[in-house]
């Protein structure tokens, strides 16, 4: 049966506190009427501490007095409406459309803090999605049912970076089966909502696209619930209608800041920076839901992207996201300021699981030595920059000129990709293997000598 209460104790922030309430749950959906104008709030239970009840109030809670609201107990958990009619749809925080489409009908529902899955059910990651970008394709590539992090900071391209991402990812090629991208924007601001919008229109894949959308202005509330709605439409597409799911989110440090400030609301000891002591938790009920079932079609591939306050990886936020996701993939400002797009810096970048999913029947089978290749020429390349700075570049060895100019050219054509510039996994390889050709055959020494024979004849 339904309950209503007349009265509200007190409200603080996005939460209102009820007392001498019985037979309510943690998370159970609450109606918040307005007597005045009848508008309706949502919100849902997030403590009960023996008779008074906590409120977390999706919608602002500006209006919302001691006498002027009836609080109305659904009695059921929040659940979202699922169907193959969300893509090409985009939904608010709380999976209510905004494109002015109508609502979306279906006798399936499911919850939004999801299925928690059986670790014995978990298949390992195999196989690779192909962004069409080199530096990540190449050097960190995502592989299917991966929790793979971009580190960005404030002011670089993670949005471009996100939207190209989005626009671009397949498969690969000679694939048959289905793919689809959710993508989440957590606090962003209005031009960027229409900058991705329109970015995924012109490319012709918004109707692949789930969007969930939580703009800056926003209330709090409804930005941590954001992430959880886009997951929970993403274990439908993947594991009931069997496709291979992508989920881009964007931005995640926003979301934990919104942890903080319903923390701080909620009058809990801070940990680390004033952020919960529950975060680690939290954010592993986010990157956890991602994966591939045991003898089934289907995956969820997470791609969160969080911005680093002052750049500073051991910020809790990168810090404990390392400690859940399977690597990270760096931007650097200083590629940035030199204009280069991505500004990917591959060599604080790491994706764990790549080794297990390229080379012979995924991608090629130099894609290691090659990979291999590139990063240990690339190290070396710092540590003669390192020295010319001291010495000057004229004074360097023959051998260390050509680290050089290998640098230079790795970063002005492997790395540097323009916006609309998708390079499948071949095409990268090959770009790879020319940018080896600058070096001494000497040098290559994470080369087989058969690849060396079969892409270097001459050189050999």
């Amino acid at each position: 049966m339904k309950k209503e209460y007349l009265q509200i104790d007190k409200v603080v922030g996005p939460l209102i506190q009820i007392s001498d309430v019985d037979d309510v749950f943690y998370g159970e959906v609450v109606d918040i009427v307005e007597i005045s104008t009848g508008n309706i709030k949502k919100g849902k239970v997030i403590k009960i501490e023996e008779k008074n009840v906590i409120i977390q109030v999706f919608q602002n809670t500006a209006g919302l007095a001691a006498g002027n609201s009836i609080i109305k107990f659904t009695g059921e958990a929040f659940n979202l409406p699922m169907s193959l009619d969300l893509q090409g749809r985009i939904f608010n925080g709380i999976g209510q459309p905004i494109d002015n489409g109508s609502d979306i009908f279906s006798l399936v529902e499911a919850n939004i803090n999801g299925r928690p899955i059986n670790p014995m059910s978990r298949e390992y990651p195999r196989n690779f999605i192909q962004t069409g970008i080199s530096s990540i394709d190449t050097l960190a590539t995502l592989i299917r049912g991966q929790k793979l992090p971009i580190f960005s900071g404030n002011g670089l391209p993670h949005n471009e970076l996100a939207a190209q991402i989005v626009r671009q990812a397949r498969l690969g090629d000679n694939v048959n089966e289905e793919f689809g991208v959710v993508f989440a924007a957590i606090g962003v601001k209005h031009d960027d909502e229409k900058f991705f919008r329109k970015s995924f229109d012109e490319a012709n894949v918004m109707d692949r696209v789930v969007m969930f959308v939580n703009y800056a202005d926003d209330p709090i509330a409804e930005r941590v619930t954001t992430p959880r709605c886009a997951l929970t439409a993403a274990e439908y597409l993947a594991f009931e209608k069997h496709m291979h799911i992508l989920v881009v989110m964007t931005d995640i440090t926003s979301y934990c800041e919104a942890l903080r400030e319903i923390s701080s609301a909620r009058e809990e000891v801070p940990s680390r920076k004033g952020y919960p002591g529950y975060m680690y938790s939290d954010l592993a009920s986010l990157y956890e839901r991602a994966g591939m079932l045991k003898d089934q079609v289907g995956s969820i591939t997470f791609l969160p992207i969080l911005t680093m306050p002052n750049d500073d990886i051991t910020h809790p936020i990168p810090d404990l996201t390392g400690y859940i996701t399977e690597g990270q993939i760096v931007l650097g400002r200083d590629l940035f300021q030199r204009s280069i797009y991505p500004p990917v810096a591959i060599l604080p970048s790491l994706s764990r699981l790549m080794k297990d999913g390229i080379g012979e029947g995924f991608t090629r089978g130099d894609h290691a030595e090659v990979a291999n290749q590139l990063f240990a020429s690339y190290s070396k390349v710092q540590e003669v920059r390192d020295l010319s700075q001291i010495i000057g570049e004229e004074d360097l060895s023959p051998t260390d000129k050509k680290y050089m100019a290998f640098g230079r050219a790795f970063e002005a054509q492997f790395l540097n990709q323009g916006f609309d510039e998708g390079r499948n996994i071949i095409e990268s390889l090959d770009l790879g293997w020319q940018l080896l050709s600058l070096l001494p055959l000497t040098e290559l020494d994470r080369l087989s000598p058969e690849n060396i024979d079969k892409y270097f004849p001459k050189k050999a």
